[in-house]
Order: C-alpha cells, then structure tokens, then sequence
C-alpha cells in the first residue's frame, strides 16, 4: 500500500524541525585540531569572537566516524588555572552544536556555564557538517549513512564521554536538548558511560512521542514509514540538498498546506525568540542526518514505545535474535544519577502528557535525585533560544550542578 504525498510531507516536517543543529586514527583515538584564521571551524566562527577560549578535537569513534568536539575551557576573565567540572553539551536532530551558540553570551548556556566555572564541551554527532568524515567511508557512500540513534547510544556518546573523561580526569556533567535528551536517557537505562557521568539536564526530553499535539505529526504514528527510504532514494537525508529541498518547496505550494511558521507548526508556539537569533539559526541550519535515523524516530512515534531500530519481523531475527526489536527500559536508570527535567507547556514535540509518562518510568528514582521543572509558556526552540532561558531555565542548571560538585 502506497504511502500518501500528505503522509510523506508530514512525517518529513515532523522529523526535520526535531530541534534539537578530522585526521585522528585508531580506535576511540583523539586528537587536537589547531584551525587557522580562515574562520573554519566552530570556535572561530562563534565562540572566539565572542572573546573566549576554545578548542577544536576530534574523537573516533569505535566504527570509524570522526567527529568534531569544541572545548571553552574557561570563561572570559581568565581563571584558567583553577579545577573547573567537564559539561557536555548534545544538540538534537538536524541541528548540530552550533544550537547552544546563537544566542549573546549572557543568554547563551554554553558561555554562561564557562563564565560560572565550568570546562565546557559541544559535541556534534555525526553527519553534520563539521563531522562528516570516516576512517574508510565518504560522506558520498550510501554505507555512511546506514544508522539511527542507536548507534548514536553506541558508539558517538560513549566516545564523547570517553574522551572528555581522559582529557580531564573528571566525571561530567551532560546537558541534552531534544534527541540530545533520547539517547542520554537510553543510554543511562543501558548502564552505559554512568560511571562517567555525574548528573544530566534534559531539556524538552523526549522519549515517548505519542501524544504530540501537532497534527502534522499525527499521520506519523499511522504511516508506513519504512517506505520513506524509498520515497526520499536517499541515505543522507540533507534537508539543504537539491532533491529534499525541491521535496519541500513541492509540497509547500500544495494547497491547503501553510509553510509560513514551519517551526511554530512543528514544535508549537515558542514564547520568547529573538528575530535576529532564529535568523541565525535558519542560517546555518538545518543539517544532515540519516534517512534511517528519522525512520527510527518516526517508528517511536508510530509504536508507542522505546525500542531499537525496527528492521522488521524477518530482518529482527537476523539481527536480535528475537521477531521485535528490543525495547529500552528506561525504569533502568540507576535511581541515585541526579537528574533535571525541564519541559513546555507549549511544546508540541514534548508534549506534557508524554513527559509523564517518562516520569512514570522514573516514580521510583531517588526523591532528592530528580529535579522536574514546568514552563507553562515554553514551546520546544525556547529552551535553546529563548531571550529569558538565560533566568529561567540555565541558572537552575547552573545551580543544580554545582549542588552534585
């Protein structure tokens, strides 16, 4: 049965404003990237000129990608010679680490926590732009590209973590937006990485999908969404790209279909964004990712439930030894890791009722581990964007790990 071209641009917006935005060989290998004064890289770009410190590494991860991670190691009045606590920060779908930079350093969560004394760490996952290369594949091959968020739980974070832990000799702290969120919280339910990892902040968490309020991801759960790969012909699926941008302009002159607020219509009605800052954001994103990725999450949002990549019933077999992919279990979580939630009233994407139900999965966590914070006016970009996230939401952070130092 054919999926429709209604269905299709559905999912395909649904999936695409998930907002979230190279040598080193040897397994888990890392190393130091010294940029020139061309302006590449992410620390030239955004973050010195602001007038900070910072870093480019990169870190291989077990299957061969290569991936970019920036470094502010202090804030901008020196102290560099104090201990100060590794925080790891993760971008969602289709963004990459750029996300936690667009808005003035006083507003912005990654130089806030550098100001306040913390060694800051942004990883981008692979497929975007600053992380797009592998030992033996190019970013051109359809292998690539074969991988969802599982291997993102796999192989990306705990590389990440690991690499942090060796630089500094420290536990982290870790901050997740969006997917940022998923695959933390996945990851935990595993036992993965926690003996590295001191407390988290999730912000938009999601992890069950079903009962977003935006009708353009209704169709999601209902779809045939094994066929997008088929649909879309593609591996990488470049929102910027000739065939998925002509995809959309195609579908956005159909009628009846209203393009004008796309990230309104997805993520719901964001409170406090400034023009400027969305500007900058609609600039350099949105990034690539893997059609198979935004199957995965599409697949979540069909089944209802937390579970590895559905490859179908034959193909599961092959793959797990069992007709259904695994589920993750996220009542698995150690109940003594500090954890801050923090979610919208207003979000479409991490709707309240879902975040309840991942509460659901975390009743039994210690009562002075967990943190839960409501925004009834927040919809899912405001927590990275927001002129007021500044005062609302990242001083808590701030506060919260300075109290698991």
């Amino acid at each position: 049965m054919a999926i429709s071209i209604l269905s299709c641009f559905r999912i395909f917006t649904l999936v695409m404003f998930v907002l979230e935005p190279n040598r080193v060989l040897g397994s888990r290998h890392f190393g130091f990237i010294s940029y020139g004064d061309n302006g590449a890289g992410m620390c030239a770009s955004t973050v010195a000129t602001h007038g900070y410190k910072c870093q480019e590494f990169e870190v291989k991860t077990d299957d061969g990608y290569i991936l970019s991670v920036q470094r502010i190691p202090q804030g901008r009045v020196g102290g560099g010679g104090q201990i100060r606590q590794p925080v790891l920060l993760q971008h969602g779908v289709l963004v990459d680490g750029a996300t936690w930079l667009l808005s003035p350093p006083e507003q912005s969560l990654a130089m806030m926590l550098a100001d306040n004394g913390f060694d800051v760490w942004i990883s981008n996952t692979r497929g975007t732009r600053y992380s797009r290369r592998h030992v033996t594949l190019d970013a051109k091959d359809s292998e690539y590209w074969n991988w969802s968020w599982d291997e993102l739980i796999a192989h990306d974070l705990p590389s990440v973590i690991d690499f942090i832990f060796k630089q500094t000799g420290q536990k982290i702290h870790y901050v997740g937006h969006s997917m940022g969120t998923l695959i933390a919280l996945a990851s935990f339910s595993e036992g993965r990485e926690i003996d590295k990892v001191k407390s988290a902040a999730l912000l938009s968490p999601i992890a069950y999908l079903s009962h977003m309020t935006t009708a353009l991801g209704e169709v999601a759960a209902r779809a045939f969404v094994g066929e997008i790969t088929t649909i879309f012909g593609l591996a990488e699926f470049n929102p910027k790209g000739g065939p998925v941008n002509k995809l959309l302009k195609f579908f956005c002159a159909q009628p009846g279909v209203n393009c004008y607020d796309l990230m309104t219509a997805i993520t719901g009605k964001n409170c406090c964004l400034n023009s400027s800052t969305v500007e900058i954001f609609l600039n350099d994103e949105p990034q690539s990712t893997s059609t198979k990725n935004l199957v995965h999450l599409a697949q979540t949002v069909r089944d209802g439930i937390l579970s590895k990549y559905d490859y179908g019933s034959n193909y599961n077999l092959a793959h797990y030894g069992e007709t259904k992919p695994p589920k993750y279990n996220l009542g698995n979580i150690p109940r003594d890791l500090p954890l801050f939630l923090s979610y919208g009233g207003q979000d479409a994407l991490s709707d309240s009722k879902d975040v309840e139900t991942l509460l659901d999965y975390l009743k039994f966590h210690d009562v002075d581990k967990l943190h839960v914070q409501y925004i009834k006016n927040y919809a899912h970009a405001d927590f990275v964007m927001a002129t007021n996230a500044n005062n609302l939401v990242y001083n808590q952070i701030i506060s919260f790990f300075r109290n698991y130092a």
